[in-house]
């Protein structure tokens, strides 16, 4: 007997990965515009006042207990403010828009390695096979681009935190969290996304903003795409699909932002680099497929 899966379900890693993986190149392009703190704040607040009609309209119903606020405001903290916030970082310090999105493809180890013990999920023989090979077409694009450029060390150690930022968010929301309406998740986690950037903009940057056509439509794509809808994406997939599964997606992110970043950015790979994007590719494949009913 098998279960129908609903479309949006089908469709959503695919939208997820689009949208997701075009935000490094679109990011580092706002970089040029304005302070990484200062776009992160601006961007929160915009998301915010774009829900606040939705609030209005709509009145979601809000988390039933404290520990429900706070579940939603740590998953907030961790992916907002510390995912978001040191990947900006380590753009500004000059590291490439494929070299965070290749830092933090990792993330699938990661999750693979805590993810039994800490949300009782068993990964498979096939998962583990699947995970190795797209560690090692990780390892082979990051050996590929070492010999293009050579990245920011501080760079990448940021990009190394923000990559455990979205390790534990991922864990804690498949752990703790539950079922919130997607108006209200957001609304609360960008909110604290705000109350966090706002401060250490003010006080740490300059707040300068280049504005012309070019950063309105990045933080329009950052705001609409990045911010609402692939994070409304990755949070449902989350909550429905096994937490390995899901963060196994992390690693076709680097060929899909190097795709981004090649127009926008200028920032070409090598030959080697796309075959071992599709070695990942192959990995994602292995942890993705479901076991056929018997």
């Amino acid at each position: 007997m098998t279960s129908s899966r609903p479309l949006w379900l089908i469709v959503a890693p695919a939208v997820f990965l689009i949208l997701w993986s075009a935000g490094f190149a679109i990011a580092k392009l706002g970089l040029g515009h304005a302070e990484p703190m200062t776009i992160l704040a601006l961007r929160y607040c915009l998301v915010l006042l774009v829900l606040l009609p939705f609030v209005i309209a709509l009145r979601p119903p809000m988390p039933a207990t404290l520990r429900g606020w706070l579940d939603v405001a740590v998953v907030g903290f961790l992916i907002q403010v510390s995912y978001f916030g040191l990947c900006y970082l380590a753009f500004k310090s000059g590291v490439s828009a494929a070299g965070v999105a290749i830092v933090v493809c990792l993330q699938p180890i990661l999750v693979a390695l805590i993810a039994p013990r800490f949300v009782g999920e068993v990964v498979s023989r096939r998962a583990w096979a699947g995970l190795g090979l797209g560690l090692a077409g990780a390892l082979v694009v990051i050996l590929a681009r070492a010999q293009v450029q050579a990245e920011n060390p501080w760079g990448l150690l940021l990009a190394v935190g923000g990559l455990f930022g979205i390790t534990a968010g991922t864990l804690y929301e498949k752990r703790f969290g539950v079922s919130q309406h997607p108006v209200t998740s957001n609304m609360i986690q960008y909110a604290v996304g705000a109350v966090f950037t706002l401060p250490i903009a003010l006080l740490t940057e300059s707040q300068s903003i280049s504005w012309d056509a070019e950063f309105i439509a990045v933080m329009a794509y950052l705001v609409i795409g990045n911010s609402l809808l692939a994070m409304s994406l990755l949070l449902a997939m989350i909550r429905v699909g096994e937490v390995s599964r899901v963060s196994a997606l992390f690693y076709l992110v680097p060929a899909m932002s190097a795709l981004f970043a090649w127009p926008l950015l200028g920032e070409a790979m090598p030959l080697m680099a796309w075959l071992g994007m599709g070695l990942a590719g192959t990995g994602v494949a292995l942890v993705s497929r479901k076991a056929k009913a018997a």
